[in-house]
């Protein structure tokens, strides 16, 4: 399967996933808006995630996945399990504690660490202290289904990993809709979401534990036990925490501050829902799919294809990213309309979701970025440098936001988490070029010119067409305003497209071969887990 096709299957299942996500979203603007209840649910989920993202997605996969590879491909399927199963002891262990732990002192934790901005508000303190400590648990759900992700991944197996986080929206949609269908008031939708987001983590785990059976991989647990491998994986996981994690903290730096301003963790966590979605697609497909074939072709001694892998992953990943940025930055309003204003969600509120899009879209091709250059650190097991960026790119992102909150509120803080995010990727990119890790090919240089002038030739498209249909985009009827939408996206797409595909800036035949159904096994033969 080409490196393509392995973006579309990851990326296909991710879609899927984001656009139940925007279901969820605006169901969630309906039922709570951007009032108090909305804002302690933010704060409340915010936390259980940023620990997900550290110690799971982020530090974790970035350090097991290159391990686990390794003993794939030197011991056998043997080996890599006997390897999984001491992991996955010390691992469950560690989580129990944690989680216990959390919720122990999570009243401390909520007035100090999560939002400190609610002391104002009693109410509004304790219940988000209370859907913490429901959600708490679904951090040891998903730092496990991480693991069984990472070893799919490892086995080139990536669509059901992609897929199972559409659980997470499915069992909030399912809270939402008896909460609208009940008249529920907006405490218990906030409790019954929480329950959603706890059964959601078990149900993603269990899923994955069964493709990872399938592949032979039946794990048990054992008593936890620091054994070498064990241990060399945990001294590559403590750099890779703030590494992989650096959004989230980031975010969560954000809302300590943000918290201070009434409806403002809600605006954020509407307008950020919108821009990750381009971010998930493109940027977890690169990153699931690179990490574990740079890990194999390092392996194998072969730099060349190394060198490849991360040409192509720039080309794809500037390729869908600057023109989402584009359309995101000029087009924010009527984006923001059509997917949330309904309910409680007011024309007031839709203009400031909007100006936080605007903010973050300003740095989206450099979430991606960072994705497409940080596995080539971590495949060669150098935490570290990244580690030491992630820093700096924090303390950018907190000056950047007590500088610019006084003056410009929330869309401070979206500004400021998109410079971050450029800092970053500047010193990632900075350090490969000057460790001769990396160095982009005549081609793809060439790709990516044509890629930045489709992309202004689109974004005149749009301002133009946005212009030309001002009373159908701002038309009463949500009917006429949403085709209208969909109808400037369109266009706006078809100009783009059809410059880079004449240009040459994204490969014709590589295209068509990701978006041809591949065939069906032979009879008889079990389908593998891609289909």
């Amino acid at each position: 399967m080409s490196l393509i096709k392995k973006f579309a299957t990851v990326g296909g299942a991710t879609t899927l996933s984001r656009v139940v996500g925007f279901v969820r979203e605006a169901l969630i603007g309906a039922a709570l808006g951007a009032g108090p209840m909305a804002d302690a649910f933010y704060a409340a989920f915010r936390f259980p995630n940023l620990f997900r993202r550290l110690f799971a997605e982020g530090a974790f996969n970035s350090a097991f996945i290159p391990l686990f590879a390794k003993e794939l491909e030197g011991g056998g399927p043997e080996a890599a399990r006997k390897f999984s199963e001491q992991v996955l002891s010390v691992l469950t262990a560690w989580l129990l504690f944690l989680s216990a732990l959390a919720m122990i002192t999570m009243p401390f934790l909520t007035r100090w660490v999560i939002a400190p901005g609610f002391a104002d508000d009693p109410e509004k303190l304790d219940m988000t202290v209370l859907m913490t400590q429901i959600m708490f648990p679904y951090l040891l759900c998903m730092s496990l289904v991480a693991m069984l992700s990472g070893m799919l991944n490892s086995m080139r197996h990536y669509f059901l990993a992609a897929f199972v986080p559409i659980l997470l929206n499915a069992g909030m949609i399912g809270a939402l809709v008896i909460s609208l269908g009940t008249d529920m008031n907006e405490r218990d939708t906030g409790l019954l979401l929480s329950w959603g987001v706890l059964v959601s983590g078990f149900a993603q785990l269990g899923c994955l534990y069964w493709a990872v059976r399938r592949q032979g991989f039946g794990m048990r647990l054992r008593v936890p036990r620091l054994t070498p491998d064990v241990k060399k994986l945990l001294v590559l996981m403590g750099p890779a925490v703030l590494t992989g994690g650096v959004t989230q903290i980031n975010l969560l730096v954000g809302q300590i501050i943000a918290s201070s301003q009434e409806g403002a963790i809600a605006l954020l966590n509407y307008a950020d829902r919108i821009n990750q979605l381009p971010l998930g697609i493109i940027g977890i497909a690169v990153g699931v799919v690179l990490l574990p074939e740079l890990a194999r072709s390092l392996k194998a001694g072969d730099h060349d294809d190394a060198q490849h892998l991360q040409n192509r992953s720039l080309e794809f990943a500037l390729c869908l990213t600057l023109p989402a940025a584009v359309g995101f930055m000029l087009f924010a309003g009527p984006l923001v309309n059509i997917v949330y204003e309904r309910g409680a969600f007011t024309p007031q509120t839709t203009e400031l979701t909007a100006a936080a899009l605007a903010a973050f879209a300003t740095g989206l091709p450099a979430y991606v970025l960072i994705k497409v250059f940080s596995p080539a650190f971590f495949a060669r097991l150098d935490m570290k440098s990244p580690m030491w960026f992630s820093i700096v790119a924090v303390v950018v992102n907190i000056v950047g936001s007590v500088a610019l909150f006084p003056s410009y509120g929330h869309v401070g803080i979206a500004a400021a988490t998109s410079i971050a995010a450029w800092v970053n990727f500047v010193l990632l990119a900075v350090v490969l070029w000057r460790r001769g890790d990396f160095r982009p090919s005549p081609e793809t240089l060439r790709r990516i010119v044509f890629i930045v002038l489709a992309s202004v030739a689109m974004g005149a498209v749009v301002l133009g067409l946005d212009a030309a249909l001002a009373s159908h985009v701002h038309n009463p009827s949500l009917g006429v305003r949403a085709l209208t939408v969909l109808v400037i996206i369109g266009l706006a797409a078809i100009v783009y497209f059809a410059i880079v595909i004449a240009t040459g800036a994204i490969d014709r035949d590589e295209l068509l071969g990701a978006l041809r159904r591949k065939r069906k096994p032979a009879t008889g033969q079990a389908a593998p887990l891609e289909e």
